[in-house]
């Protein structure tokens, strides 16, 4: 418990500190760290010649960060984009464009394909199973719809729509993936094909409909937003799967690869997607989160990549190893974002957060931060593993 506060004082609170009263200092500290960080290395190596040997475990830890990384700024940014100490620059665009929080459900969704049964060359479910799966997100959408119903919690419609969120979107994705199965080697092409011809059908006429702020009465109507760009998002899923079976596990599946291998293919289709992206959103149409169209499913693939290849440079830092925390909110992923959520209702409940001022702003978000970060180190100290399917 030690080692977490010593990591909740070293990480989470100069993330929470540049996502709102140091945001304006965040590229400076960025450039300072870097710098910082070479410097170190380069002592430490003419120190002493200490390296760490290039392996599968290397690799293991780094898609971990990775995917840990999302979930604690996930975490962290749900409740403090309800005060105004949040830069609006962070907040989700209302159409086109791109930010912070853009990135969240699409981080998910390819976090998840990296890593999936297809991924990593395991018998897919059949059909009932994959349904059976998939009902715990189903139910943890239904209970997100009737709590924020409930408690008359704000709700952006244009989103995802009147009654659509979050966990249905997942369990949509999950269950087409599930039902069509194809290799993996063969995904991507299917992906890419599901994006683009529903990019085809988005600037032909589907991006007015989707984006108009008038909903009919039908259901389909309500929640277009939510609904259509499913296409979007199971088309980055199928791709996620194959990029994630080519450059983690390769043909003999279930096997990672090494790091040193990874790494190098990882940092050329980041900025290979990056061109992409730049290339579509000035020539096809601009990125959009809301409708998940091409350019956003590229920019997301660019970004998590990315990130991606940054932490598996942590090869080079002699002496590195995994954070307690990080190891604890490796245990309890999904049990962690549930967990946050629910503070993060409770915290609305009590206070107007979009009239408290910036110190108090701070106060609650670095207690919140704190409470979050203690309960799943402790579920973790004891023990507790939580799987939901």
């Amino acid at each position: 418990m030690a080692a977490m506060l010593l990591d909740f004082l070293l990480i989470i609170l100069p993330l929470l500190l540049f996502f709102t009263v140091l945001s304006e200092w965040t590229s400076v500290a960025a450039v300072f760290l870097t710098l910082l960080l070479i410097f170190l290395i380069a002592a430490k190596r003419y120190g002493a010649s200490i390296y760490l040997e290039d392996g599968v475990d290397s690799l293991r830890s780094n898609i971990s960060s990775y995917r840990v990384s999302i979930m604690v700024v996930t975490c962290l940014c749900i409740l403090a984009v309800d005060f105004r100490i949040f830069p609006r620059r962070y907040a989700k665009t209302e159409t086109y464009g791109t930010s912070l929080m853009d990135l969240g459900v699409g981080s998910f969704v390819l976090a998840n394909s990296l890593v999936s049964r297809q991924a990593r060359g395991f018998p897919m479910l059949k059909w009932k199973n994959a349904l059976q799966s998939s009902s715990p997100l189903v139910v943890l959408g239904i209970a997100r719809l009737l709590s924020t119903a409930g408690v008359d919690y704000q709700v952006h419609v244009g989103e995802y729509g009147v009654h659509w969120n979050f966990f249905f979107t997942l369990a949509a994705v999950s269950i087409l993936s599930s039902i069509i199965n194809i290799p993996p080697k063969y995904s991507g092409i299917l992906g890419s094909l599901i994006v683009v011809g529903y990019q085809v059908c988005l600037i032909n006429g589907l991006n007015v409909y989707l984006l108009s702020n008038e909903s009919g009465t039908d259901i389909i109507s309500q929640n277009k937003e939510g609904i259509f760009s499913i296409f979007g998002y199971w088309g980055m899923y199928l791709v996620g799967v194959q990029l994630g079976s080519y450059l983690f596990f390769g043909n003999s599946n279930q096997v990672l690869r090494s790091n040193n291998w990874a790494k190098v293919r990882v940092g050329i289709l980041s900025l290979l997607f990056w061109l992409l992206t730049v290339i579509l959103d000035r020539k096809v149409e601009k990125v959009s989160r809301r409708t998940c169209n091409v350019a956003y499913v590229t920019f997301v693939l660019a970004q998590n990549l990315q990130v991606l290849a940054i932490l598996m440079l942590s090869d080079y830092i002699p002496g590195h190893k995994i954070s307690v925390l990080e190891e604890a909110f490796n245990q309890n992923l999904l049990a962690s974002f549930l967990l946050a959520n629910v503070l993060t209702g409770v915290v609305n409940l009590f206070i107007e957060t979009l009239f408290a001022s910036s110190a108090s702003a701070l106060a609650v978000l670095v207690v919140y931060a704190f409470v979050l970060f203690l309960l799943v180190g402790l579920a973790n100290f004891y023990g507790i593993k939580s799987k939901f399917w």
